[in-house]
């Protein structure tokens, strides 16, 4: 780990104590394991930072670990674009009561990451501003991208056009 990237994890460890679980490195990225309730926080931090202001989220998406407790990880990926460094947060949720609080505040180029995973795999980002579907029906009651959809589909679950 760069001495820059473990200032800022020794950074992020001492503002959130509590809810930050771990840290990860692989390769060269790091990678922080949080509380979902911390995940908003954490990405303002980042932006905010003035050693390394993270400009840039690159991405949001979500995973189904398929397991229990805490089916789903969602990970968020940060680029500071001055010091050309990343980092990764990864939050746990429950598939019982998948939220997440939205960063689209913060970065808005998270707006379709967090409908994505919302729409793929039923992970629910509370305060973001426009949740909704953005490639199924919005009748539409399933998650594509959940392990447990089968993989031909749920017959007569979508209309589709005649040929």
């Amino acid at each position: 780990m760069t001495p820059l990237l473990n200032g800022l994890v020794e950074a992020l460890r001492a503002a959130f104590a509590d809810r930050v679980l771990g840290v990860e490195e692989f390769r060269g990225d790091v990678t922080v394991l949080a509380e979902a309730s911390a995940v908003a926080d954490i990405a303002g931090f980042l932006r905010d930072n003035p050693l390394c202001p993270f400009d840039l989220c690159e991405d949001v998406f979500a995973i189904d670990q398929y397991r229990t407790p805490r089916r789903f990880e969602v990970k968020y990926h940060f680029f500071a674009v001055r010091n050309r460094v990343r980092i990764h947060i990864k939050t746990a949720v429950d598939e019982g009561d998948p939220r997440v609080p939205s960063i689209a505040a913060v970065y808005p180029a998270a707006l379709f990451g967090e409908r994505e995973a919302f729409d793929m795999m039923g992970i629910v980002f509370t305060g973001h501003p426009d949740l909704r579907r953005i490639y199924m029906p919005e009748d539409f009651a399933y998650h594509p991208l959940r392990k447990d959809f089968p993989l031909m589909g749920i017959p007569g679950s979508l209309t589709l056009p005649e040929r």
